[in-house]
């Protein structure tokens, strides 16, 4: 089969590697996305659980919880929210966490983090459990539902003000749906879309709260996949192709489609392969492959010749830049490979604290572009919470990035390992 021709929308990659799915976006040959769910996954970020009270931690203020019988989570006081008799909701953290919950009582809660087991080569040390909240979150396209919250409000992402306005008219539109976080790519979305979203929302939480009942830990719901997290981070951009090899997948994304974004259904198109047996044969089809070994390096060169190495150690994450055979100014070396630590944090998905050692500038105007630039790049594609903690004296920029899934080193490990 021919190569596709390089479209100007976003392509969605869906694929399989030893059992675990694969989903890669990119736009105009470029990758811009990639996410994994292996098979040996224990906890996906986002699952639902009806969950039991194991012990309470008082030194860390914390709860561990017995989620189904095989995996426990941890819940931090911050993360505990208490059901009153008017039917709202209380957040933890105005008493010790040991007065609002104890041990054996029955509370849902929902992923903040996923996680794997480790190898047994591997350090248990590092082993962490994964978080959890009671503050559930449900995801669409366009909305997030939080159950617990009664009010309606924009995304804190949003930081431009002229759009927050336009979302805020919009929330007015919502009515008797509450609970809900509008997105950025919600803008200029019709109400009637919005409302059907909101009802399909709260409908999926009721059904949900059915089952809390019982006396042993259970899931309940699992969080989005590889194919749900894509096509919900990507909502604002325009979709070419939705591209797969099996009925299993185009099932998958027809079903997730047809209830958040009915205007994708005619975008999902099966491919099919010379040899129908080669795995990742899809990403090799679009001339990705090459890029996605990059990930997997400790550096990436830049496009003028420049460099960006990457070191990840116990404590943070170390990105050094170099001006290679580059012969441009420091600050214009700077706002590239700024936008291409931001893309690669993202693809690999490294999280927590991150010190960058850009090239010395002249001013601190300068400085001031690199940390604008910075985070314009990290709000407008991450999808994970991003701060910029700023310059320190030495010249370093502190940043901190929370993921929801472990990196992609991570996955990629627990996926070959199942070989």
């Amino acid at each position: 089969m021919a190569k596709p021709a390089k479209s100007k929308g976003l392509d969605v990659l869906i694929d399989e590697l030893e059992g675990s799915l694969w989903v890669a976006s990119v736009e105009s040959g470029r990758l811009e996305g990639l996410d994994v769910d292996p098979a040996a996954e224990q906890v996906r970020w986002g699952s639902i659980y009806w969950a039991k009270v194991a012990r309470i931690d008082a030194a860390q203020d914390a709860a561990y919880v017995n989620l189904d019988g095989d995996n426990i989570g941890i819940l931090y006081n911050a993360d505990v929210r208490i059901e009153e008799k008017d039917g709202k909701y209380k957040k933890g953290g105005d008493i010790a966490i040991g007065k609002a919950i104890q041990p054996g009582q029955m509370i849902a809660v929902q992923a903040k983090s996923g996680y794997l087991p480790r190898a047994p080569e591997e350090d248990r040390a590092e082993d962490k459990n994964p978080r959890v909240s009671m503050n559930v979150v449900l995801s669409g396209r366009y909305l997030i539902h939080t159950p617990t919250e009664p009010d309606n409000r924009v995304s804190q992402r949003i930081r431009d003000k002229k759009l927050r306005r336009q979302l805020m008219k919009m929330l007015e539109q919502l009515g008797n749906y509450h609970g809900c976080i509008l997105r950025a790519a919600a803008a200029g979305v019709q109400t009637d879309v919005l409302l059907r979203e909101a009802k399909v929302l709260r409908l999926t939480w009721d059904q949900v709260k059915l089952h809390f009942k019982g006396d042993d830990p259970s899931l309940i719901m699992l969080g989005p996949d590889a194919v749900q997290r894509t096509m919900s981070d990507h909502a604002g951009k325009p979709v070419d192709r939705i591209e797969l090899t099996t009925m299993e997948h185009f099932e998958h994304a027809e079903e997730w489609c047809e209830v958040f974004a009915p205007d994708l259904m005619t975008k999902i198109q099966p491919v099919e392969l010379k040899n129908p047996n080669e795995e990742l044969g899809l990403f090799d089809l679009h001339d990705i492959a090459g890029q996605i070994d990059e990930l997997f390096q400790p550096y990436t060169i830049l496009e003028n010749g420049g460099a960006i190495i990457i070191q990840e150690t116990a404590a943070l994450i170390a990105i050094d830049v170099n001006r290679g055979a580059d012969e441009r100014s420091n600050l214009a070396i700077n706002l590239q490979a700024a936008e291409e630590i931001a893309r690669h944090l993202r693809l690999r998905n490294m999280g927590g604290a991150v010190v960058i050692d850009f090239l010395r500038m002249k001013s601190k105007e300068e400085y001031k572009k690199l940390e604008d630039a910075m985070e314009r790049f990290f709000i407008e594609k991450d999808p994970c919470t991003v701060q910029i903690h700023g310059i320190t004296k030495l010249g370093f920029m502190e940043l901190t990035r929370q993921r929801r899934t472990p990196s992609l080193l991570e996955r990629y490990r627990s996926v070959v390992s199942v070989e």
